[in-house]
């Protein structure tokens, strides 16, 4: 476990169990690009961390994404203005209604760090196409498999949609988070002690 993730002993967690499930995907997408709704578009976004966090938090607080919070904000800065990391956000009428993140630092074997939809944008078909449009962008011409996890923490729906679009589960570890009170979270019921 990275070092930032210890929390201090003065500050109040709520410990939560959860399974990671960790995938691959070993052929390259079908050509062919994704058909958004009209008045909906994919845009590459670098953004800065403070508006980075808050849709971090806007679509991974239902969630529990809490780690990107205790990483050092110059570790943090670093990942997402790095030439490596793809960060794109799905703009619709209403404004921003979702984001995938893409860890290319190594193209042989990139790295689909977080993918999400706002909750009023879930159960409409918008996660599938987000995905497709995740896959197109991370596969490079050298990648020989694209990796990504999901936890039971997840949406519901998220492991099915991984193996839908053709990623192939490999291991699956248990791991005890320490997620400090003051962060805000609401524990997805399921997982509420």
């Amino acid at each position: 476990m990275e070092k930032w993730l210890e929390v201090a002993p003065e500050r109040p967690t709520t410990e939560v169990t959860v399974d990671v499930t960790f995938l691959e995907r070993l052929r390259p997408p079908l050509p062919g690009r994704v058909v958004w709704p009209e008045g909906y578009r994919l845009e590459r976004w670098h953004p800065g961390t403070a508006d980075y966090l808050a849709l971090y938090r806007l679509i991974g607080a239902p969630h529990c994404w809490w780690m990107r919070y205790l990483m050092p904000k110059a570790t943090l800065h670093r990942i997402i203005a790095s030439s490596h990391t793809y960060i794109f956000r799905l703009l619709a009428p209403e404004g921003v209604v979702g984001f995938f993140e893409l860890d290319i630092e190594k193209p042989e074997t990139p790295y689909l760090s977080y993918l999400g939809l706002v909750p009023s944008a879930q159960g409409r078909g918008l996660g599938k196409k987000l995905l497709k449009a995740a896959i197109q962008q991370g596969w490079q011409k050298e990648t020989r498999v694209l990796r990504v996890n999901t936890c039971t923490a997840d949406h519901p729906n998220a492991l099915r949609t991984y193996k839908a679009a053709g990623f192939v589960p490999i291991m699956v570890e248990q791991e005890h988070w320490s997620i400090p009170d003051d962060l805000g979270l609401v524990l997805p019921e399921h997982l509420r002690p």
